[in-house]
């Protein structure tokens, strides 16, 4: 794979992503549905919080790895996706094969917005750090709670969907450069195991 294949990089990180969602709906079933939005945005800003806890201290003492923290950001933002466009006349339990197309779906329009930003932005994202990514997820994240505390309305911005796609966008690219080892002094040098 060479290092311009970014859309056949983003399909592998989300391939990976999605065979730990379905693992974990296969575990616990669809008990996320009960989550209003805002949690679910609440969820994502702790996994970011905790990213960037690690990234500062430069250490870490639970085991969860930190591109682990970027898989639950992705898939949290999926289920957000997922969760607003299910009508609340739909049942709590969704079948794990009526999510996985929604869930495709949902993941195929943001790398649709990820193509397009590409054009444009010429991959600019590849010089980041992603300590720098990881602030664009919590200002991301700081908007997104702030529409929702406007009770969802904007006056000339865009909505929870695009900032809930970017930080999807983010958290992949944050995958793609740990995997590609552009580390630069980001990630804790030890790994306790308690």
């Amino acid at each position: 794979m060479t290092l311009t294949n970014t859309p056949e990089q983003y399909r592998e990180v989300i391939r990976a992503c999605k065979a730990v969602f379905e693992q974990k709906t296969r575990d616990y079933g669809t008990a996320w549905r009960i989550l209003r939005l805002p949690s679910i945005t609440d969820q994502i800003y702790i996994k970011a919080k905790r990213i960037r806890s690690i990234q500062e201290k430069g250490t870490q003492r639970v085991a969860d790895d930190v591109a682990s923290e970027f898989v639950g950001i992705i898939n949290y933002c999926l289920m957000a996706l997922i969760q607003s466009e299910l009508p609340e006349t739909v049942p709590l339990d969704v079948p794990y094969e009526e999510l996985s197309g929604l869930y495709d779906r949902h993941a195929d329009a943001t790398l649709g917005l990820l193509t397009r930003k590409n054009h444009d932005y010429g991959e600019a994202w590849r010089d980041l750090r992603v300590s720098s990514m990881t602030d664009l997820i919590l200002m991301k994240l700081l908007r997104v709670r702030k529409i929702e505390d406007n009770g969802g309305t904007t006056l000339v911005s865009e909505g929870v969907a695009a900032n809930y796609q970017d930080m999807v966008n983010y958290a992949v690219f944050c995958l793609i450069k740990l995997d590609e080892g552009h580390l630069a002094g980001e990630l804790p040098k030890e790994h306790p195991t308690a």
